[in-house]
């Protein structure tokens, strides 16, 4: 099973990894980070594949995927 993790402190939710998710389980929070900004968040990790397509789309490198 995969583990997807997100720091929500600077992910500044521009979406990328949520169009980047072959599963759709990622989406943009509905919480608010210290920035000001929707982070996004893994809706379902029960579903997540492992395929790290998320966090190479990320251009903060906020998403670690471990398998």
């Amino acid at each position: 099973m995969a583990k997807v993790t997100f720091s929500t402190e600077a992910c500044k939710g521009c979406g990328l990894c949520a169009l980047a998710c072959p599963k759709k389980i990622v989406a943009l929070s509905g919480e608010i980070n210290a920035k000001g900004y929707h982070p996004a968040e893994c809706t379902k990790p029960e579903e997540c594949i492992g395929c790290a397509f998320c966090a190479r789309m990320c251009p903060d490198c906020v998403i670690t995927v471990e398998k």
